[in-house]
């Protein structure tokens, strides 16, 4: 009988590493539940305002997550992770006081770039203490680790909202808070990684702007992020407006992405170990996400409500497969095509895809679904297509720039793996 595994099977940086991201994602969970409903009922901010502020936020955690991704580079990941991660922490508590616009702008903008570099400084640690060949695989446990994090938080989320009162909502937020303290405790027992300094070698002087390939690669990846705001926004406005099927299906798929997320990405991740399985999984994770947009354009036809909610639900099953190809994929290869000590500096930009694709998303796919119906879907599917296969076309593109700093490159990871951890067995993983 095949076991579910959702940490590290070995390793203590990977397993601690797993552990800092399943206390901050509890907190995370609650967070994100509660949030809308707590700026709305308790600070008194009219919606309009509560999404311009979290937007400018999180327009501004993108711009600053670069170089606070380089600050981790220079200075070293774990001291930049366990400072970001305590930020982060006291924005929340700041939540807990405002009361007013301008001062709830002010904890958005410190919480949204806390996060975000605290994102790239996590991915710049884990650059030193897994080796190269195990990232993706590790990544694949954090992500994992990560949704039932997210999942179990969501549950006390949902316990505050049925509470409805003021306590509860600030008792979420104070788990909140707490949860990044206790993320950033078990982020200071990790082994310390060197920081790179100032960057010798080929790509000395190159900021991640002026490394095309990447900036194309970040944009093209943007496109086919746009599976996240579908299925938190798309596809529920899709259910509504143009479906029979009953509103709550919509949150039955989430949880199904969930804990699908939760029980299946480290299997989905197992054969992603080079640029070369990691466009083809990229490539894959294009045609089953067209797939997934055909059959839930099916759902759209006068059918009885039970073939309705069967394709709704047939067409999450297979989001969730491309979703789980390509987040391994892109992992890969994000990492690989980063120089030598640059790590939080290129996950850092890497991370503003998702930015790109959720300020973005609202839009176009309320104009594709909701206004064009099956052939927005069938647009859509083909976007996601499109990109898969772009992706990996710019990737070949990449690569000889890449191989130029492949050999630092390995000599860094060697490095931060011998002084983090007395040796490569220590990092020892999936």
């Amino acid at each position: 009988m095949t076991t579910i595994r959702i940490l590290p099977p070995a390793g203590p940086a990977a397993r601690r590493l797993a552990l800092a991201q399943l206390v901050s994602s509890l907190g995370d969970g609650a967070f994100y539940t509660t949030s809308a409903l707590y700026f709305s009922h308790v600070v008194g901010l009219s919606p309009v305002r509560i999404g311009l502020g979290l937007t400018l936020a999180w327009a501004f955690g993108s711009a600053v997550g670069v170089p606070l991704g380089r600050l981790a580079d220079r200075r070293g990941p774990r001291g930049t992770a366990v400072l970001l991660a305590l930020a982060a922490g006291a924005a929340i508590g700041a939540f807990l006081v405002v009361r007013s616009f301008g001062p709830f702008l002010v904890a958005a903008c410190f919480y949204a770039a806390a996060v975000s570099g605290l994102a790239a400084a996590r991915q710049a640690l884990l650059a030193g203490l897994v080796t190269k060949q195990e990232r993706t695989a590790v990544l694949a446990h954090l992500q994992s680790t990560l949704n039932a994090g997210l999942a179990l938080g969501a549950g006390a989320g949902g316990l505050a909202l049925y509470a409805g009162s003021r306590g509860a909502y600030l008792a979420v937020f104070a788990m909140d808070a707490v949860s990044f303290a206790v993320c950033a405790v078990v982020l200071a027992r990790l082994p310390v990684v060197r920081g790179a300094g100032t960057v010798a070698g080929p790509a000395a002087g190159r900021g991640v702007l002026r490394d095309r390939p990447y900036v194309l690669i970040t944009l093209v990846n943007a496109v086919l992020l746009l599976r996240m705001p579908l299925l938190s926004l798309g596809i529920p406005l899709w259910i509504s407006e143009r479906t029979e099927a009953p509103e709550w299906v919509a949150s039955a798929l989430f949880v199904v992405n969930t804990l699908g997320v939760a029980a299946f990405q480290v299997r989905a991740a197992r054969g992603v170990h080079s640029l070369g399985t990691a466009t083809g999984a990229v490539r894959r994770s294009g045609l089953i996400l067209f797939a997934s947009c055909a059959v839930m354009a099916l759902s759209g036809a006068a059918m009885p409500v039970w073939v309705v909610v069967a394709a709704l639900v047939a067409g999450a099953v297979l989001h969730l497969a491309g979703e789980m190809l390509h987040s391994a994929g892109s992992w890969q290869i994000s990492f690989d095509l980063a120089p030598a000590g640059r790590t939080g500096e290129y996950q850092g930009f890497f991370g503003t895809g998702l930015t790109v694709a959720r300020t973005a998303g609202p839009l176009v796919l309320t104009a594709l679904l909701v206004g064009w119906g099956v052939p927005g879907w069938l647009l859509l599917g083909g976007l996601f297509v499109a990109a898969s296969l772009g992706l990996g076309l710019v990737v070949r593109r990449a690569e000889p720039a890449a191989a130029l700093v492949e050999e630092p490159r390995l000599a860094d990871d060697q490095q931060g793996v011998g002084a983090g951890q007395g040796g490569p067995q220590g990092a020892q993983s999936a």
